[in-house]
């Protein structure tokens, strides 16, 4: 099937916004979205968006996000061979260190130092690379809270790549349920649990609700960590404390600047104490105890 890149170039600031604006906006119809150095002495970059459906449409789509951000570059239109552009892409990505976390892909294996943590994520399978300042702020916030606190079983709530759970396992052997409503996420999940020889701990389910019965049979966490969207954290605030084992500890993410505040509120509602709040790239890592 025939791919087309829709694209602009922008400073780096207006990169960053365009970048989360677009996630939103297309968030329901999953397609790939990537940002790229272009000039790095005069932070220069390219957003890209990657797409197979109705080209006219999703351009015009694009071009009201844009709008709405104060961008008025014109939108570059290209069309792409049969190459699997998500693996080809990632095999350019520099690992990426969170804490005392790496994140590769298997070209870099070699990198690992003496006191990392690899995480190993298959290139065809990115649905979460570390590359995301959610990912790398929930990482180093998982060593802090686990190191520290020594949970006994955890939930990473929307897995995607499992990039989460995997870092959990690795840190402390304790089950950790990792699911997703995505029933093709889960299987990139499983994918990368068994890569980092995690199966012994992690568990991917596919559940599209904590009405799901796995969540009562293996709760409530001592640690849960949800990387999502700001609006289904607060959303989901009461179902979060419930699940939470007494003195356990929350990690949210996927929370931009501006949103801190109105989930921070959704929470303390919930009863639950604000610990300490990591800034990374626009984006806000959140950590709270019940």
């Amino acid at each position: 099937m025939t791919q087309t890149r829709l694209h602009i170039i922008t400073g780096r600031e207006a990169a960053t916004r365009i970048f989360a604006a677009l996630e939103t906006a297309f968030e329901d119809d999953g397609w790939p979205i990537a940002v790229l150095e272009v000039d790095e002495d005069n932070d220069i970059q390219e957003v890209s968006l990657y797409t197979d459906g109705d080209v006219d449409d999703i351009e015009r789509r694009m071009a009201e996000v844009l709008a709405a951000e104060g961008h008025t570059g014109a939108i570059g239109r290209e069309v792409l061979p049969d190459i699997d552009w998500v693996a080809k892409s990632l095999e350019g990505l520099k690992p990426v260190q969170a804490g005392r976390f790496f994140v590769h892909g298997a070209h870099d294996r070699n990198e690992l130092r003496p006191g990392q943590i690899a995480i190993e994520i298959e290139a065809g399978l990115a649905f979460g690379t570390g590359h995301h300042g959610t990912t790398a702020g929930c990482l180093e916030m998982i060593e802090k809270v686990v190191t520290a606190e020594q949970p006994r079983n955890a939930l990473d709530l929307g897995t995607g790549s499992a990039v989460l759970a995997i870092g959990i396992a690795k840190l402390a052997p304790i089950p950790v349920l990792a699911t997703d409503i995505d029933p093709v996420a889960t299987e990139v999940a499983a994918a990368n649990v068994r890569l980092n020889d995690a199966n012994e701990h992690v568990e991917t389910v596919t559940a599209d609700s904590f009405d799901d019965p796995i969540f009562a049979a293996r709760g409530p966490f001592e640690l849960i960590v949800a990387n999502i969207l700001a609006q289904p954290l607060m959303q989901m605030a009461p179902e979060m404390a419930a699940h939470l084992a007494p003195g356990g500890s929350l990690i949210l993410s996927g929370i931009l600047d501006r949103q801190h505040d109105a989930v921070l509120e959704a929470y303390t509602g919930q009863k639950f104490r604000h610990v300490e709040t990591f800034h990374r790239e626009g984006w806000v890592t959140i950590h709270l105890k019940n």
